[in-house]
Order: C-alpha cells, then sequence, then structure tokens
C-alpha cells in the first residue's frame, strides 16, 4: 500500500517502536474502553507540530479536539502556568478564593455575545459545564424540559450523555439516561430536502416542540452554533435567529454549547456571532485555556443569580492554575488575533478543499467556519454515508504523518481543527497529504 509521507518529518513508521513499548504498557494498565485515534505516543510539542518518542514530527490538524488553538505549548501559558505553581495550586474556591477565578469571570463576561449583565461560573469540563447549565435553567426557570438536536454532542455523563445524539461510542449499553430531554431536527443543509431555509428548518423544530412537550414545559433549549461530534453541521442561514427569536417568545432559555466553537475557532469569539445570536446562556471550555481543563457557564445575570448560594461548584472548578492558564491564552488570541488567523486558514484551507472535490466523485460536502473545517465523504453518485473510505482517508494521513480526526452521526466526515497559530507551509503541507490521501484511496 502506497503511503504519501510528510517531507523529512518521519523517521519510523506510525507507530514507531518506542511508541509500541509504549502501548503494549498502556494495553496491561489502561482500561480497553479508553481509546486513541493515533497510537503514537507524544513526547513534545510546538506550534502545529506534535515531536512523538520516536522523533517523528506530526503535522497537527486536531488541535486536541480544539484545545491548543494558542499553541502547544504556547510561551504566554507556560510562563503563567510556571509562575502560578510556584505560588500555590490549589485552595477550592468554594473555601478561599483568589482573584484569578475572579478575572477568568470578568473576561468571560465582557467577551462574550450582548452587553447585558453577565456573570459566570467556572468548572473542569465542557460536559460539566453543560451540566451545569441545564441546572441554572431549571432552576430559572422552574420548568423540567429541554430541547436538544438531531446529531448534536453534549458530553459523556449520563445527563450529557441524554443530551447527545448518537449511540456508539458514547450512549451505548450506558442508559437508563436522565429524563425531560427532547430531541428535534436540526438545520442539516447537504441532508435537508432541497430548498429548505434556516426559518424553515427552525420552524420544523419549534412545531415539533410545540405539539410533543409545549413550550410552557420548556426551560432551555440547547444547541451548537455549529455542531462539532455531529459532523461539523453548520446551519442554514435565519436557522439559529428563528430559533432565539421563538426562544424569547417563550420565555424558553437558549443556551449556546461553544465548547469547541469557542474562543476565535470559527473567526469570531463565539460561533454565535456570525449569526448575530445573543444566547441566555453559553458553555465554554476546550480552547479557553491552551490546553488545561478549564469550562464555564457565562450567561445573563439574573438567570445566573437564581441559584442559591451552595448550588454551584465543584472541588477543582476554576483552578487557580488552570484560571492563570485561561488569562494567558486570552491575551494571545487579542495580541495575535487569532479570530483572524483562523478566517484566513479557512479562505485558503476551503478552497483547497472544494477544488479537491470537483476532482473527486467521493465528497458530498466541503463546509465550516474559521479553522473549524470537514470534509463529508459519499459513495459515487449519491449521498450515502461512506464511513469506509474516511476511515482509510484518515488512517492514511495518519501513516503519513498527519493528525486528523473522524466525526459524524455517519462516520463519514473528516473535521480540520489545525492550531490558530499554525504557520501557513505546515498547514499547506497538511492539507497536500490530505489531498493525496483521498485521491489514492478513492481509486482503491
Amino acid at each position: 500500500m502506497t503511503t504519501t509521507t510528510a517531507v523529512n518529518r518521519l523517521r519510523t513508521e506510525i507507530p514507531g517502536p518506542v511508541s509500541r513499548a509504549l502501548q503494549s504498557r498502556r494495553s496491561d494498565a489502561v482500561a480497553a474502553g479508553v481509546g486513541s485515534t493515533l497510537p503514537a505516543f507524544v513526547d513534545h510539542g510546538a506550534d502545529g507540530l506534535l515531536v512523538d518518542v520516536d522523533g517523528n514530527e506530526l503535522i497537527d490538524l486536531g488541535s486536541g479536539i480544539a484545545v491548543t488553538s494558542v499553541g502547544n505549548p504556547a510561551p504566554a501559558v507556560a510562563d503563567a502556568v510556571r509562575r502560578q505553581v510556584e505560588r500555590f495550586t490549589h485552595t477550592c474556591f468554594m473555601v478561599t478564593p483568589y482573584e484569578e477565578y475572579v478575572a477568568v469571570c470578568e473576561q468571560l463576561n465582557a467577551l462574550t455575545p450582548g452587553d447585558h449583565a453577565k456573570k459566570s461560573a467556572l468548572f473542569n469540563s465542557g460536559a460539566e459545564a453543560v451540566e451545569n447549565a441545564v441546572k441554572i435553567a431549571r432552576h430559572a426557570t422552574g420548568r423540567p424540559a429541554v430541547v436538544v438536536f438531531d446529531h448534536a454532542y453534549h458530553g459523556r455523563t449520563n445527563l450529557t450523555m441524554a443530551l447527545t445524539a448518537k449511540n456508539m461510542p458514547y450512549k451505548h449499553r450506558f442508559g437508563p439516561f436522565a429524563g425531560e430531554v427532547h430531541r428535534v431536527p436540526m438545520s442539516y443543509p447537504f441532508r435537508d430536502p432541497a430548498g429548505m431555509t434556516g426559518p424553515q428548518a427552525a420552524e420544523r423544530a419549534t412545531s415539533r416542540i410545540e405539539q410533543q412537550v409545549g413550550a410552557e414545559n420548556v426551560a432551555a433549549v440547547l444547541i451548537e452554533p455549529i455542531q462539532g461530534e455531529g459532523g461539523f453541521v453548520v446551519p442554514a442561514p435565519g436557522f439559529l435567529r428563528a430559533l432565539a427569536d421563538w426562544c424569547a417568545a417563550n420565555d424558553v432559555l437558549l443556551v449556546a454549547d461553544e465548547i469547541q466553537t469557542g474562543f476565535c475557532r470559527t473567526g469570531a469569539w463565539f460561533a454565535a456571532e456570525h449569526e448575530g445570536v445573543v444566547p441566555d446562556l453559553i458553555t465554554t471550555a476546550k480552547g479557553m485555556a491552551g490546553g488545561l481543563p478549564l469550562a464555564a457557564v457565562t450567561g445573563r445575570a439574573d438567570v445566573m443569580d437564581a441559584v442559591h448560594a451552595g448550588g454551584l461548584g465543584g472541588t477543582y472548578g476554576g483552578n487557580p492554575v488552570a484560571a492563570v492558564a485561561a488569562l494567558a491564552a486570552i491575551d494571545t488570541m487579542r495580541s495575535r488575533d487569532l479570530a483572524g488567523a483562523a478566517a484566513r486558514i479557512e479562505a485558503f484551507a476551503v478552497a483547497r478543499l472544494r477544488a479537491l472535490a470537483e476532482v473527486t466523485n467521493v465528497i458530498g460536502d466541503v463546509r465550516g467556519r474559521g479553522a473549524m473545517l470537514a470534509v463529508e465523504f459519499v459513495r459515487p453518485g449519491s449521498t450515502e454515508p461512506d464511513a469506509d473510505l474516511t476511515a482509510r482517508v484518515a488512517a492514511a494521513c495518519h501513516r503519513a504523518g498527519v493528525v486528523v480526526l473522524t466525526c459524524g452521526t455517519y462516520g463519514n466526515v473528516i473535521r480540520l481543527l489545525p492550531p490558530l497559530v499554525i504557520p501557513d507551509a505546515l498547514l499547506d503541507e497538511g492539507l497536500a497529504v490530505l489531498e493525496r490521501a483521498v485521491l489514492e484511496e478513492a481509486r482503491r
């Protein structure tokens, strides 16, 4: 089998002998349910590169699933973390508070969409942020129901598995799940009926809510402005706006899950901004803290303050080391205009990917915003998902030393999430490997 190789970057096959030895240790020590996309053990990183324990340089088009947007390591983040661990590593903000937690909340309140009064609470992970957004929405409205969408992904806890659409691997045999979660159709332009507009897709969803749930019972509508694991689905223009208008008219809280889309990833600080939508609550994590675990819920001050003292929190939420990492990462995003960098990545990469689609009949759709881009693979001459081809293309990229990720309800989407600081030449090299992999595998 021919392998396209990143020029002068690979010293061994992937995985190399040291990685294989570590994989043997892993098999003995780590639960089998914890998977890995590419079994090359990483030693260190640089902007757009991961260097494994065998000395292979891997071009990183995944950013740890949209986490290391500002670099890996980012100098400002590394410096801030070093300084903080020499001062103190933890107190628990609910026991003895510290300024760094407050400073992160101030930044979130200022950066998220809307000029209304806002407040924030910090947590550890995206799933934890989503769970707390649901808690806050239910408490503030006194209503039980939460509405989510086809193809949605919101996490792996019991409640967030209920919110997530995809069974395998996320939900299979882990139930029963939390109740009062209701699913409605998402705007998916590539797979919707021809000619369906964003407002029409929104009416399809909201009429389902009214018929099957009752607007008066709904605490929140929870949506990813661009779906992540579900396939990087970008809803049709006007869908989010119409959904927000319905929520406002029915006193339902609109919760934007911006865990993957937030912090400059889509060419704006937050993806909701592309549609001029101001959510009542917004959840964030991933790219916020330059690789350290930190998450948040930010929202209308009156909604956030509806919860009684002690109703929100957690031992590690807003840990001071993660907090200073977030402050440094946000400063880097500003100083290096990483929203602008994401837009430039989109302009460059989309042109390449659409040109690729023109010369092969296996790409059904190229979509995304900023540095959150996707290619959906189909069987020639149809819209039938081709998960097998997708897996082969991803594997060919991995053998060639390029980290790409798959996603989608049907397992037929390759997603690209390069660091926002990736050098142009490295992005070009990574895309060239992907192009050759697609053309070679499509011929098999």
